[in-house]
């Protein structure tokens, strides 16, 4: 089962929408959180919220662990092929512990997408104007010829907004769109 889609506004004046006031936790924070909603999750905690089946292989799945004014933390799945664009957080500081598997990260560096490689257990944190795009890596040793990766994120405050970008020919980060949105990474 995967996520409804859910449609939001695009901002079609390329003005990035108010976003929610300055988070009072840091990003030592979000990564306390997220290594914290994993060690739950490996303790059994969330199996109540996992989909009939377990988790899907072949399509990304989301559900949200624990919300209120300060924090959104998620628990997210991802499957080869399904990126999520390369995007900011708007106005949110975010953070992620890989819980299995392995995910690549793609960040605009100001001149070009390095790679980062997130295996289980790694962590990763992401101040404001953190421009990325998240995808399933494949692990050394496979146990399932499709098997997800699931991770733990955390955002603060709660998402508001996304923007979504492209590399230009010219070696430049250009915004393509911006939306409106309350679900982590993104609905590709």
């Amino acid at each position: 089962m995967t996520a409804p889609a859910v449609s939001h506004p695009v901002v079609s004046s390329g003005v990035v929408p108010a976003v929610s006031n300055p988070t009072r936790l840091r990003l030592p924070d979000l990564l306390h959180a997220t290594d914290r909603a994993a060690a739950d999750f490996l303790d059994g905690v969330y199996d109540h919220l996992l989909p009939p089946g377990g988790v899907p292989v072949d399509d990304r799945w989301y559900v949200r662990l624990r919300g209120d004014d300060d924090l959104d933390v998620w628990l997210i799945s991802w499957a080869p092929g399904h990126p999520t664009e390369l995007h900011d957080h708007a106005g949110s500081l975010g953070a992620l512990t890989v819980l299995s598997g392995a995910l690549n990260e793609f960040r605009w560096d100001g001149d070009e997408l390095r790679r980062r490689r997130l295996d289980a257990g790694d962590q990763a944190a992401f101040p404001l104007g953190w421009v990325h795009d998240v995808v399933w890596a494949p692990t050394a040793v496979q146990s399932a010829p499709r098997q997800s990766t699931l991770s733990v994120h955390a955002y603060s405050p709660p998402l508001t907004a996304m923007s979504y970008y492209e590399v230009t020919g010219k070696g430049r980060l250009k915004r393509v769109r911006t939306e409106l949105t309350d679900q982590p990474e993104g609905n590709a």
